[in-house]
């Protein structure tokens, strides 16, 4: 395996454990405001933000999953997942620009949610997708 091809392997591995790490982090999270006592903790909840980011972090264990296995559907798993943050980041500022409540962590969690995401899609298509085009390194 060339060297190059050994670097993206390795970076494509450790996208997928972040991905991992991240949707569990992000269900445990979400869970406890959702079905637990952390609604008292969390201050000023956006309902739609809490409702995606809780359901995105089973999405975020599948594109996990899908990048360690290096499949393909990952990448377009992984851009739905970027774009999608981002479209509830959007959503989330017509809801404060219209006034509405919210945490100011909020604010900090999706920018780096979508930061994340934005990452590894790129990442993802860049060895998966077009890397696969240039080069046969999967052995």
């Amino acid at each position: 395996m060339p060297t190059d091809a050994k670097y993206a392997n390795g970076l494509i591995r450790f996208a997928a454990i972040v991905a991992v790490v991240f949707g569990a982090v992000t269900i445990r999270e979400g869970g406890s405001v959702l079905f637990g006592d952390g609604a008292r903790s969390a201050g000023n909840i956006v309902h739609f933000v809490l409702y995606f980011n809780f359901l995105a972090g089973f999405a975020y264990i599948a594109a996990g999953i899908g990048l360690w296995l290096r499949a393909r559907w990952s990448v377009w798993l992984a851009l739905a997942l970027a774009l999608g943050t981002v479209g509830i980041f959007a959503a989330f500022g017509v809801h404060v620009a219209a006034g509405g409540a919210f945490a100011a962590r909020t604010v900090w969690a999706m920018t780096l949610r979508s930061v994340v995401w934005i990452l590894i899609a790129l990442l993802a298509y860049g060895v998966l997708v077009r890397g696969d085009r240039h080069a046969d390194w999967r052995n």
